[in-house]
């Protein structure tokens, strides 16, 4: 290794002055061709801003560059970037390979991997990243961790950024908190895939505390696995300023905390809904259209995605059409949707098929806009289960069509499961009752009511549970509503109803 040392005499007497032992060490005479080559190397590294043109290796050895080659290296590689339609402003800052081979080695593997050159100039940052230190590390872990390899190039896409993670210091223990959380090993490809900027989340941060408040107001600690596999965002969001007030706004329109902790649960995307821009106009919209503020914790409770819904034009394209096809007033409307809000997102089609077997069986339009208005649930009955309920009521019941009429959660019920064994327990008991007094109750209630040990007043219809998709009563007699529009995104629709059982 040789060492250039500046034949100066001011030079060599300013260090020897500094340095006196120096003395015995450097000749000097500036006539000598070469002057002794000890010299303390940290110390003229430390004087290498006097020397722009060369660096001084502070604990390695080798080869020393200078400044000016890695510069002309630099130009070159940005050259041939330039060439290739790389926009290179957001390279200055970073550190390039010296040699074209390297940077080519790099751009071949990230367009292997599914990305263009569009993709790089939307984060050019991952140039910097070394194929062998942080692509080819990263990558195989993510593809360990259930992502797969034909979608790693997606996921790069979405975020760039994991192209600079650390596996161990950053990834892993993001890994082993959503683990921790019982997100299934199975469903963490999905939620990753989903929302991959959690593995640029802190642990100590909004993650937890999301989780602590959550489990505070209600939420069970084993629900938060399913919730943050259905919606992995709610990780990210402040509880401050988004969860907590969503929260505060349910509970003062009149939802119990415990029912806003289950509706939660079961619908967890709710959070994600904005409170200023969708909530609270929906709420507003549905009170302007005649439901009345008492009922506006059962419509969202049987019907959060209400909540989330473009609401105004939903009600008035079907208060229209009930208007219109089904002869129900406006006010009519009101109650139908306060006893089952899903009708705002029932097709007309689906509507039509139940009412046009109705009035081909002879009813009346205004009956059956009073049968739709006491029991909007008709609506998404099956025809073919209506069908066999109406014979059964005809042919062996022998009941006038008038009862139908008072009672329609008649075909709400299973003709196999509920209706023909009652009746027959009816009919050898000699008994004549209505429909609700026999069929609106529980199996135990129906047999306490045959031996006569109390007499009760009929009560009102079925009662529908909050949330799911609307199970008609019986388990066989209905057809079901579906909680989405059908254009909705099947793959969350099928990985929900895999990880929540409603």
């Amino acid at each position: 290794m040789s060492y250039l040392l500046p034949r100066n005499k001011k030079f060599l007497s300013f260090i020897t002055r500094q340095y006196p032992i120096l003395k015995t060490l450097i000749n000097p005479d500036p006539h000598l061709p070469h002057p002794c080559p000890i010299l303390l190397t940290s110390h003229y590294a430390t004087q290498s801003s006097k020397f722009p043109e060369y660096e001084m290796p502070t604990v390695t050895w080798g080869v020393i560059q200078g400044k000016k080659e890695k510069l002309i290296n630099r130009v070159k590689v940005c050259d041939h970037l330039k060439t290739l339609g790389v926009i290179t402003d957001e390279l200055e800052t970073i550190e390039l390979p010296s040699t074209l081979e390297v940077i080519s080695e790099r751009l071949e593997f990230l367009h292997k991997l599914g990305l263009t050159i569009d993709d790089v100039n939307e984060y050019p940052l991952m140039l910097g990243c070394s194929v062998r230190k942080n692509l080819i590390p990263v990558l195989a872990y993510l593809e360990k961790i259930g992502i797969s390899r034909s979608k790693l190039g997606e996921f790069v896409k979405n975020y760039p950024q994991v192209l600079h993670a650390s596996v161990v210091v950053e990834l892993a223990p993001v890994v082993k908190f959503l683990r921790g959380l019982d997100v299934e090993k199975q469903d963490l490809g999905y939620v990753l895939m989903k929302y991959p900027e959690l593995l640029g989340f802190k642990l100590e941060g909004t993650m937890s505390t999301s989780v602590a408040y959550l489990v505070s107001i209600g939420v069970s600690p084993r629900d938060i696995g399913p919730m943050v596999t259905q919606y992995p965002y709610l990780l990210g969001m402040r509880v401050g300023t988004m969860i907590k007030p969503l929260v505060d706004y349910l509970i003062s329109i009149g939802l119990p905390k415990k029912i806003v902790a289950r509706m939660l649960e079961k619908r967890a995307y709710v959070i994600g809904y904005s409170l200023e821009e969708t909530v609270k106009p929906n709420v507003e919209c549905l009170i302007s259209f005649g439901v009345r503020r008492e009922m506006l914790p059962l419509v969202i409770a049987q019907y959060p995605q209400i909540l989330g819904l473009p609401v105004k034009a939903k009600m008035s394209t079907q208060q229209y059409f009930f208007s219109l096809k089904l002869k129900v007033d406006p006010e009519g409307f009101a109650r139908v949707v306060e006893k089952m809000p899903q009708v705002v997102s029932l097709k007309q089609n689906v509507i039509m098929k139940p009412v046009e077997f109705l009035l081909g069986r002879g009813f009346r339009v205004e009956d059956v806009a009073r049968m739709v208005v006491r029991c909007p649930q008709i609506l998404c009955s099956r025809v073919e289960l209506m069908k066999n309920g109406y014979y059964f009521y005809k042919t062996e019941m022998g009941r006038p069509m008038k009862e139908l009429v008072e009672y329609p959660e008649y075909f709400t019920y299973g003709l196999e499961s509920r209706i023909k064994p009652r009746y027959q327990k009816l009919q050898g008991k000699g008994i004549r009752s209505s429909l609700n007094w026999f069929l609106n109750c529980s199996d135990q209630r129906f047999e306490e009511r045959l031996e006569g040990n109390f007499i009760d007043v009929d009560s009102e219809g079925p009662v529908f549970e909050m949330g799911g998709k609307l199970d008609m009563p019986g388990g066989v007699g209905g057809e079901v509503v579906s909680d989405e529009d059908d254009d909705e995104s099947d793959d969350d629709e099928v990985l929900y109803r895999r990880t929540l059982t409603l």
